[in-house]
């Protein structure tokens, strides 16, 4: 078993207590905080049999790495991955929905992504291993819970993953401001991957060159582009629309 890590805030945590209980060694909560959402979550943590500590906030930001622990942080054992993708993606009924990330290196920007890809139900997160941050205690708060849920899998070499997700006639459309075709005018219905590169200098060559497809989303202001998370967003729920 790994060394046990760290989650910190109430949905980060929360998300761990309702799915796998069992996998958490200790919670530990700052007693000076004493409302209503701190009183209901101990009462949930007490009810799991979960090991309780009270630690004071300096304990709880360090234990955290961070001030943003809500005076809430657990160690947990890691979860095992279920699956490796080619696992996931032979168990995955009707059309698969991926979510290729490439370059996106900034904790706070993939945890939001996380929680979006979660939220349309998107099967997994594919990134590549060395342009791409990886789950640490700042992803999995920002995540409010969904690096717990949604399968992220970091690739050695993401153009041969996606020619690989092609070749189970899985779409991979990417995100390009000057592509002429928008993301609402694309056919989001069959299995599909969406790729998005980082904001500013968006998907390398090579990744945008194995795409099937370039699509854009429609900027109507002076901004040039959006956060990732939010592209990520507005592209995955436009699939979700069409699916539905």
């Amino acid at each position: 078993m790994s060394a046990p890590k760290v989650l910190f805030g109430f949905h980060a945590v929360g998300v761990r207590l309702k799915t796998a209980p069992r996998s958490i060694v200790e919670i530990y909560h700052d007693p000076a905080r004493r409302d209503a959402r701190m009183r209901q979550f101990i009462e949930r943590a007490a009810e799991a049999g979960v090991r309780l500590i009270e630690a004071d906030g300096v304990r709880l930001a360090k234990l955290a790495g961070s001030h943003g622990h809500q005076g809430v942080a657990a160690r947990v054992e890691a979860l095992p991955q279920a699956h490796s993708l080619d696992d996931l993606l032979d168990a995955i009924q009707g059309p698969p929905l991926l979510l290729v990330l490439d370059g996106v290196t900034d904790p706070h920007n993939l945890g939001a992504c996380l929680r979006v890809a979660d939220g349309a139900g998107a099967h997994a997160v594919i990134a590549p291993k060395d342009h791409a941050a990886g789950i640490n205690a700042t992803v999995a708060k920002v995540a409010s819970g969904a690096a717990e849920t949604v399968p992220y899998f970091m690739v050695t070499n993401l153009a041969r993953t996606m020619n690989e997700l092609k070749e189970r006639s899985i779409w991979c459309i990417g995100t390009s401001d000057d592509a002429p075709q928008t993301i609402f005018q694309a056919d989001l219905k069959g299995p599909l991957a969406l790729v998005l590169g980082a904001e500013g200098e968006g998907m390398r060559q090579l990744t945008r060159k194995t795409c099937d497809a370039l699509v854009s989303i429609p900027m109507r202001g002076a901004v040039e582009s959006l956060n990732v998370s939010v592209a990520s967003g507005i592209c995955l729920y436009e699939a979700v629309r069409q699916r539905t």
